[in-house]
C-alpha cells in the first residue's frame, strides 16, 4: 500500500511516490494521449498516490490541461504542484525567468489550465542567477498572502541560493521553501555533496526528478562494442552523453543482479534505492504508458536489504570533492578534536 510522508516542515501529508506529468500530452516529439493519459493517472490514483507534479512548460501547456480535468472531480485531495520559469513567451524578453511579471502571469495561466483556484506547491523550476532573491522571496511571499499558492517549493538552483533565500524569509517572517526538487538517482549522486545535506539540514521536503536517469536504469540500453544500443524504444530517443558512460553501464550490471535476486525489475530496484536513502526522498514516477507506471508502482511492494543498498552504493559512489573529503580526513578531523577524540560526540549538528 502507499505509504504518506510529510513534506517538510509542514503538516502536508503527501504519497511516497509522485507523479510526474510531462509525458501527458502529444505536443512534443515524446508523450501519451489523453486516454492513455487518464489510464497513467487512474493507476497512479487507484494505488493510493495524492501527489501530482506538472509544469507551465510541460507539453506547451496540455499537461496541465490534462490534470486539471483528471482531478477535478476531487481536486481537494490531491496534492497539486506546479512550476514557473521557463519561458512560454519565446519573443518575450520577460517570457520567462524568476522576476514577479513572469510569476504573476505564469501562476495566472496555470491556475486557468489546471481549471483551480488554488496550487498547493509552487514551484521556483530554475534558477536565472538574475532576479534578485530579495523579490523572488516577496513576489511567492505575496502569492501565499493570496490564497493563491499554499507552499512554495524550489528546484535545480544552488544550494548557497536556496539557504540564502529561506534565511531571509526567515528574517522578513515570509514563507519559506518547504521543498527541495533535484536530479538524483544512481548515476547522478552529485547532489549528495551540498543539497540534500542542505535539504537535510533546514528541513526541506525532497522530491527527485530523473529516477531512472532518463530510462538508462530501466536496461533499454546496453553497451555493444564501440555502440549503444537501444533496446526498447518506440521513439528517436535524445541519449545524454552524460548518463551514457563507462560507469553507467556497471551500475546497470549492479540493478540487473540486485533485482534478479529479488525477483524484480531494474527499474523498481533504482526507484527503491531512493525510496531508501536517509531523508526520505520522494521519486518522481513518470512514463508514455500506463504498464510503465504500473511497474514502477510495484517497487512498493518490497524492500532492497542492507547488504544489497550497500552493494549498489559502493559501485556507484562519487567523489565529494572538497571541502568535504578534506573536512572529513583523519589527520584534520585529529587537529580539530585533539586526543579527546573518540570520547567527544562529533556527529553534525542539524541547524
Amino acid at each position: 500500500m502507499m505509504r504518506y510522508k510529510l513534506l517538510g516542515k509542514t503538516g502536508l501529508q503527501v504519497s511516497e511516490l509522485c507523479l510526474g506529468t510531462m509525458t501527458f500530452g502529444e505536443d512534443w516529439d515524446f508523450g501519451a494521449s489523453l486516454q492513455e493519459s487518464k489510464k497513467i493517472f487512474t493507476e497512479f490514483y487507484d494505488r493510493g498516490g495524492n501527489f501530482i507534479d506538472t509544469a507551465n512548460m510541460y507539453t506547451g501547456g496540455t499537461s496541465e490541461k490534462f490534470v486539471g480535468e483528471f482531478i477535478a472531480a476531487e481536486r481537494d485531495y490531491f496534492i497539486l504542484s506546479t512550476k514557473y520559469s521557463l519561458n512560454t513567451r519565446p519573443n518575450d524578453p520577460n517570457g520567462g525567468g524568476n522576476h514577479r511579471k513572469n510569476m504573476n502571469r505564469s501562476l495566472e495561466s496555470s491556475l486557468k489550465r489546471l481549471n483551480t483556484d488554488y496550487i498547493d506547491v509552487y514551484w521556483l523550476h530554475v534558477w536565472d542567477f538574475l532576479t534578485p532573491v530579495e523579490e523572488v522571496m516577496r513576489g511567492l511571499e505575496d502569492l501565499v498572502c493570496s490564497g493563491k499558492v499554499l507552499y512554495i517549493g524550489v528546484s535545480d538552483a544552488p544550494a548557497w541560493v536556496i539557504s540564502q533565500a529561506n534565511m531571509l524569509a526567515e528574517l522578513r517572517g515570509w514563507a519559506a521553501f518547504i521543498g527541495l526538487q533535484i536530479e538524483y538517482n544512481l548515476i547522478d549522486r552529485t547532489a549528495e555533496r551540498d543539497l540534500l545535506p542542505m535539504a537535510h539540514s533546514l528541513g526541506l521536503g525532497v522530491t527527485a526528478w530523473g529516477p531512472l536517469a532518463g530510462g538508462v536504469l530501466t536496461g533499454k540500453y546496453v553497451k555493444k562494442e564501440a555502440d549503444i544500443e537501444i533496446l526498447d524504444s518506440k521513439r528517436g530517443d535524445w541519449l545524454n552523453s552524460e548518463r551514457l558512460h563507462e560507469k553507467s553501464f556497471l551500475i546497470v550490471d549492479a540493478l540487473a543482479k540486485v533485482a534478479a535476486e529479488l525477483e524484480c525489475s531494474i527499474a523498481q530496484v533504482a526507484l527503491n534505492w531512493i525510496r531508501q536513502q536517509p531523508g526520505e526522498i520522494i521519486p518522481i514516477i513518470a512514463g508514455r504508458t500506463s504498464d510503465q507506471i504500473r511497474e514502477n508502482l510495484d517497487c512498493l511492494e518490497f524492500q532492497i536489504q542492507p547488504e544489497q543498498m550497500s552493494y549498489l552504493n559502493e559501485v556507484s559512489k562519487i567523489d565529494l570533492g572538497f571541502p568535504h573529503e578534506f573536512l572529513a580526513s583523519e589527520p584534520l578531523q585529529d587537529a580539530l578534536f585533539g586526543d579527546q577524540r573518540a570520547l567527544m560526540d562529533t556527529r553534525p549538528r542539524q541547524i
